[in-house]
């Protein structure tokens, strides 16, 4: 069952979006110094249509995108609620999915969402915004993943 243990509006997720991203629980690589470590263990709501439906109603003329941050523990039940938001936005609302997979579980994932970010934390390398990051940020155009990883890192311009 997939579970979230919270929810907010953020900016910085998705470029150019304003994002409700949803904080899903049960994360199975427990990743070393992960700044999300309250999301490891299996417990908060379950997150299904029904109150993906609510949030949707009550936060549709505030947000651009939702995200999933998460759901790694099961992600045919993330692409099924992407479907659902999918069939019910008609696309007006884009979709985001903050995986911890090096890869994907199933390229079908392409038809359903806008962006997909791929790759555990590895704290030697850092986030996505250093630029030797192994984490991956994709925007997904006409069933292809366009790196946009870059759009997160800044140039220091500090000597």
């Amino acid at each position: 069952m997939l579970r979230f243990i919270n929810y907010d509006i953020v900016f910085q997720e998705i470029p150019g979006e304003v994002t409700l991203a949803i904080n899903l629980s049960n994360c199975p690589y427990r990743c070393r110094r992960c700044h999300s470590s309250y999301l490891w263990e299996n417990t908060g709501e379950l997150l299904d249509e029904n109150v993906l439906a609510i949030l949707l109603e009550k936060y549709r003329n505030a947000i651009t995108c939702i995200c999933f941050m998460g759901g790694d523990a099961y992600p045919k039940k993330v692409m099924e609620l992407a479907i659902f938001l999918r069939e019910k936005t008609n696309s007006s609302i884009k979709i985001g999915w903050y995986s911890g997979r090096d890869t994907l579980f199933d390229t079908t994932f392409l038809q359903y969402f806008d962006y997909i970010k791929l790759g555990p934390y590895v704290e030697k390398l850092g986030g996505l915004d250093v630029v030797t990051t192994n984490q991956r940020f994709y925007r997904i155009e006409n069933g292809k993943m366009i790196d946009i990883t870059s759009r997160f890192q800044t140039i220091n311009l500090r000597s």
